[in-house]
């Protein structure tokens, strides 16, 4: 008998409903969702729940008043930022703030958490400027389905560091890309554990959408702007990682995706540039220093 292949056998629910239990999103992230769902809750209403929660009304003032934004005066209260930047974007700063937080404590040597972020961000930061540029509505929504992509990386991470570490092993010596690999240790890859992670969050279908998809924007059956989006950022994320060439690296985004969004890779010189001020300021705002190697 061979025991590398005793590998025990899980799903994507399976892993997040034993990773919601000790690596949850606060009781305040949860309220605030629902409360947004409610048509009769204003910016007062929202303000007071988050305020129950110190850490976050920290991290979310932090944020508004970051040059990510760049409003003219400083905002001082919670109730006050849901005014300014709306609840729409609330909901996706609430969950950003308390993303970061509850995957801290990730080990180094199973994820780099520092690649993992920067990566994480640059394409949050794409992702908006390409829902801009396609004049997508609220398209700071990207920005947040960008950040969280990669998610399901977090909870592998977590819930099975040696096979995590194997897939870091055969990346060495295999140009494969990391989800192929990890479909064929697991039986299913990163993008399905995020994706029903933010189904049992209860985020938006526009989101859990996005993050499933992102690797196979051809199977999306809803949000297939946002779906599209997110998997061009990616792949530019991806190139602007390596430093090489465009030419022979544009197979990582799909016909499919520049054909829904209308896009061609000549937009891609343009949105480099737009993001590089960007990138800075979203790093700043959101991850704690320890995730900045400077």
């Amino acid at each position: 008998m061979q025991l590398a292949n005793k590998r025990v056998k899980t799903t994507p629910y399976e892993l997040v409903s034993g990773v919601v239990r000790l690596v949850s999103l606060p009781e305040v992230c949860i309220r605030v969702n629902e409360m947004l769902e409610d048509p009769r809750v204003n910016a007062s209403d929202i303000g007071k729940v988050i305020a129950q929660d110190t850490g976050l009304t920290a991290r979310l003032l932090k944020i508004v008043n970051s040059a990510f934004y760049g409003f003219p005066s400083r905002i001082e209260t919670v109730s006050r930022a849901v005014t300014v930047i709306g609840l729409r974007e609330l909901r996706g700063l609430v969950l950003a703030a308390s993303a970061v937080e509850a995957f801290s404590k990730i080990p180094n040597d199973v994820l780099n958490m520092v690649k993992f972020w920067r990566h994480s961000v640059y394409c949050g930061v794409v992702a908006q400027l390409l829902a801009e540029r396609c004049h997508v509505l609220h398209s700071e929504r990207l920005f947040v389905a960008g950040l969280l992509h990669d998610i399901g990386k977090l909870i592998l991470s977590h819930r099975l560091p040696e096979d995590m570490r194997e897939v870091g092993s055969r990346l060495q010596v295999d140009a494969r890309p990391d989800y192929e690999i990890e479909r064929e240790i697991f039986g299913f890859d990163h993008a399905d554990v995020g994706g029903e992670l933010l189904k049992v969050w209860q985020m938006p279908k526009t989101l859990s959408e996005a993050v499933l998809h992102h690797h196979r924007p051809e199977q999306a059956d809803e949000a297939i702007m946002d779906v599209c989006l997110v998997h061009i950022a990616n792949g530019m994320t991806m190139l602007a990682e390596q430093g090489e060439e465009m030419e022979g690296h544009l197979e990582q985004i799909h016909a499919f995706a520049w054909q829904t969004t209308k896009l061609a890779p000549e937009v891609m010189d343009e949105i480099f540039v737009a993001a590089g001020n960007r990138f800075s300021e979203a790093l700043e705002s959101i991850l704690p220093r320890n995730y900045r190697p400077y």
